[in-house]
């Protein structure tokens, strides 16, 4: 860690604990509103949690991952849809710092504070023109996009034949996409995961990352691997991790939750006090162990990317899988440890007004996450430990 990092990140995650209240306070309305509030994004903007590995030349503060999965965790533990959009705009704005400088500069040059949102697999199509691009599509699942400035936009780019020639994301303002109020869910319901649909719309040159390029290679025509050692991080793993830390503190603040939820009760149909029961405490044990587990695989996942980049180093594939499947293990250990807490509060925890209830929702949803799919990561890692060749490019 360098000296300004040392001077920085401290400062930083006590600014964005001080905001824990608030969100913790707006999280049931978060959830009806099926968007995150405004308060909430002007909360996240003072605080400066939107840049904690945001570029410094683009105003954010070039931090670690694994300060990442402190700010995301600390969020967490107050609301889980905005931990979950705050931590994909960290990925956004860590993806964007690769983008051609000028592009960079669209985005952040007048406003440090901006939001990008963001749908980074190639659902779109983009045709290649003298002058940049022409981009049409649909693309569901586009996290906090009502609060949004930006958008990141996956699509596949073919030539003036029809011929796909690259795959990439471009970056087209807010206010450039139709929105499609279709974010109807059981969890994560607070993160107005609309759809965005563009038609027809023409982009320039600056304004386009090719993400089969940067997977290649590590490196985008605006990267600054000199100065800014952060953008070194293997982009695969930064994408992957980037989806995760909302679920450790969720998964926390579930432990913390659950004394208070049977504290008093008595096991069902007999005369035993639960609170003091040998099989609480074996269930109260296993879920914060498996929490615990999920926790310490993230955390090693973040410090071996950040170790990695520190050093210059490129990380091989083998490590880049495990590193996938690390990220589709711990949550899904997160949401073990939970569901163990949640069977053991009995009939009260499907409440609406249970903690439990959308603590269980809100891990499900994030263990759905495509990149997060347990048994297609086990795949990937078990073709590559058998010497297989990968059955995907997304490592």
């Amino acid at each position: 860690m360098t000296v300004t990092e040392q001077n920085t990140a401290p400062a930083h995650h006590a600014r964005v604990r001080a905001i824990l209240p608030e969100l913790a306070a707006r999280a049931a309305e978060t959830a009806a509103l099926r968007r995150l509030p405004t308060e909430n994004a002007e909360a996240l903007r003072a605080s400066g949690a939107l840049k904690t590995i945001q570029a410094v030349h683009n105003g954010g503060l070039g931090l670690s991952m694994r300060d990442h999965l402190d700010t995301i965790s600390a969020l967490g533990e107050a609301c889980g849809s905005t931990a979950w959009c705050v931590g994909v705009i960290h990925a956004h704005s860590w993806l964007l710092s690769h983008f051609p400088i000028a592009g960079q500069d669209a985005a952040y040059g007048a406003n440090p504070d901006a939001i990008v949102s963001a749908v980074i697999g190639p659902r779109g199509r983009a045709t290649q023109t003298e002058n940049g691009y022409v981009l049409s599509g649909f693309w569901p699942f586009a996290s906090g996009n009502a609060v949004s400035d930006w958008l990141l936009l996956g699509a596949v780019v073919v030539d003036s034949n029809g011929d796909v020639i690259d795959q990439g994301d471009f970056l087209v303002p807010t206010s450039a996409v139709t929105r499609q109020d279709d974010w109807f869910v059981n969890g994560l319901t607070g993160t107005g995961s609309c759809s965005v649909s563009v038609e027809n719309l023409e982009v320039s040159t600056d304004r386009y990352l090719s993400l089969v390029g940067l997977i290649m290679t590590g490196v985008g025509p605006g990267s600054d691997m000199e100065n800014e050692w952060n953008q070194r991080c293997a982009p695969v793993p930064v994408l992957a991790l980037a989806l995760t830390g909302g679920a450790i503190g969720i998964a926390r603040r579930a432990l913390q939750d659950f004394p208070a939820l049977i504290r008093g009760k008595t096991i069902a149909y007999t005369t035993d006090d639960q609170y003091s029961h040998p099989i609480t405490h074996i269930q109260a044990g296993n879920a914060a162990m498996l929490i615990h587990e999920g926790e310490v695989l993230l955390y090693h996942c973040a410090d071996q990317i950040d170790a990695a980049a520190r050093e210059s180093r490129v990380l091989d594939v083998s490590i880049r899988a495990r590193m996938r499947l690390d990220c589709a293990q711990g949550v899904r250990r997160c949401l073990e440890g939970v569901e163990v807490l949640f069977h053991a509060s009995g009939a009260s925890g499907i409440r609406l007004s249970s903690p439990l209830t959308r603590a269980v929702a809100d891990l499900r949803a994030i263990n759905q996450h495509g990149l997060l799919n347990l048994e297609m990561n086990q795949e990937l890692y078990g073709r590559i430990v058998l010497g297989l060749d990968p059955n995907t490019p997304l490592i």
